[in-house]
């Protein structure tokens, strides 16, 4: 019964990653939601199963970080590795590879300031300054969704719909997290801020910089 059980779930991953496992990257990569990937597939796919490989997708590309950028702590790495056996049949295994990051940054705190300008201004100008791709913010959703889900609700509606989509399609940890400062984030950040709903710290590693974010008082 055991050897029946494992055989039928590994058929089932080897067919859901030849149909749509690549296809759910690809899409996660461009910067699709996870409803836009749903609309996409050609495969039927439970959307909690998307959901759950675009947040793995994000985490393992960096997009996402689960420790503190610039902790030194180890990171994961996950990619699918094609592999042949003895008959010519084609298995996918999901290989998880630990590596150091870079030792612990020492960072240079300050808090943002009405006389830094408007959020969304100086997200642009740190990012731009920081190479785009070494900027990452701390959000607390996963334990708003879980602790204080009227917080969320409140804060959702600061976003427009394909960022609320966005934000509410990932299954984030309940701990905090930390998202890249890409272009969306920062228009999600600027909202939630300007609507009296962010507060956290914005990490520029390039310039070694952790600022501060207050909730905005009106």
């Amino acid at each position: 019964m055991a050897e029946t059980d494992y055989f039928k779930s590994a058929l089932a991953s080897f067919t859901h990653e030849a149909a749509s496992g690549g296809a759910i990257r690809h899409l996660a990569d461009l910067g699709y939601t996870v409803d836009q990937i749903v609309e996409k597939l050609t495969f039927p796919t439970p959307r909690e199963r998307v959901r759950r490989e675009v947040w793995e997708r994000l985490v393992d590309t960096g997009t996402v970080l689960l420790e503190e950028p610039g902790s030194g702590k180890r990171q994961e790495k996950a990619d699918f590795v094609l592999e042949y056996d003895r008959y010519g049949r084609a298995t996918f295994r999901r290989e998880t590879a630990r590596k150091e990051s870079d030792a612990p940054v020492i960072w240079r705190e300050r808090r943002f300031e009405d006389r830094d300008g408007p959020l969304s201004s100086y997200l642009a100008a740190r990012c731009a300054e920081n190479d785009g791709d070494k900027s990452w913010c701390s959000c607390e959703f996963g334990f708003w969704s879980r602790q204080e889900p009227e917080r969320l609700r409140a804060a959702m509606e600061s976003c427009d719909r394909r960022q609320r989509e966005y934000v509410l399609g990932l299954v984030w940890e309940e701990d905090i997290c930390y998202h890249r400062l890409d272009q969306r984030m920062r228009e999600i950040v600027s909202r939630l801020y300007e609507g009296g709903h962010y507060r956290g710290a914005l990490y520029f590693l390039k310039t070694r910089e952790r600022v501060v974010v207050e909730r905005k008082e009106y």
